[in-house]
């Protein structure tokens, strides 16, 4: 049997297993705000992710996204889904989803994501506490098809916008899934416990007023946010989604909805600590050395894990 029939014949099996959105069922309508930034995507009737595993969960006190690229030869996916599924209680798991987001045009990679989730996590599959979306290419300006050579600076920008882009499309699937939503990567494992420290954390703060909550340093990992937050972080992303990495613009936002004009710097800090929330010991740990950027290596570890 060949390659394409054997993704034809898992697709089979999880159609029968699954709910499988089409373009004709209902996605619920988070993406329409991709249309007021890309012309592009105005002609398109109804924008969805072009394959959907999922029981269509809602109604959980968090999502957990977890976007995933081709590495050139290595994957720490099934390492990340280990240690996120296996380290929550059953009634943990039962209120919260985990989303994974293929967000490459590979069409092997992901046909392996899918092989792999189905084989490894079927109780999970099945429960509803996890589910696999693919991100359309339709979705992505003509911009970020241009051919550049490995060592073009232009390249290494793609990359990186596209990395933006693709967490803002995470983030839409997401927001009406669940109270909050927790930003992960596809190369991180998590502290034993950590779904029970992350509640408990939560539910002791007494005020609603935050802005988000890291339970990592590292970039954009272990960022809790309120799902009813999303849509305005989403646009924000999408306003300078090509200046600068989606962390950074994470300190840019604060700067335009916290700050207010004439007070001083100090008392702008002052608010950026009550309300950017820090937890310590961090709950997560990068542990990918081969970068999705091809041909680079990283070995970025959180210093508080």
């Amino acid at each position: 049997m060949c390659d394409l029939e054997i993704f034809s014949v898992i697709l089979l099996y999880i159609e029968k297993e699954m709910n499988m959105f089409d373009e004709n069922e209902a996605v619920p309508n988070t993406f329409e705000v991709l249309k007021s930034f890309f012309p592009h995507l105005r002609k398109i009737g109804r924008i969805y992710p072009d394959v959907i595993i999922s029981k269509e969960k809602t109604g959980v006190s968090f999502a957990l996204g977890v976007p995933t690229v081709k590495r050139e030869d290595h994957s720490y996916l099934k390492q990340t889904l280990t240690s996120l599924t296996s380290r929550m209680t059953q009634e943990e798991a039962q209120d919260s989803v985990v989303i994974v987001s293929v967000a490459d045009s590979n069409e092997d990679y992901l046909k392996s994501v899918v092989d792999m989730i189905t084989k490894k996590f079927k109780r999970q599959l099945k429960s509803g506490s996890l589910e696999v979306i693919s991100i359309p290419q339709f979705f992505y300006p003509d911009m970020l098809y241009v051919k550049h050579s490995p060592e073009d600076s232009q390249t290494f920008e793609s990359w990186r916008t596209k990395q933006v882009l693709d967490f803002c499309f995470l983030m839409l699937y997401a927001q009406p899934k669940a109270m909050y939503y927790l930003q992960l990567e596809d190369d991180i494992i998590a502290k034993t416990m950590y779904f029970t420290k992350i509640t408990d954390f939560v539910h002791s703060i007494t005020s609603n007023n935050w802005f988000y909550i890291e339970f990592s340093v590292l970039g954009f990992i272990g960022k809790l946010f309120k799902s009813e937050d999303l849509s305005d972080f989403v646009r924000f992303f999408l306003m300078f989604y090509k200046d600068k990495p989606v962390d950074l613009l994470l300190g840019d936002i604060f700067q335009v909805k916290m700050c207010h004009p004439g007070e001083t710097p100090e008392k702008c800090a002052e608010r950026n600590r009550q309300i950017r929330i820090q937890y310590k010991p961090s709950l997560f740990q990068h542990v990918g050395i081969q970068s999705s950027f091809p041909g680079r290596e990283q070995y970025l570890k959180d210093i508080y894990y």
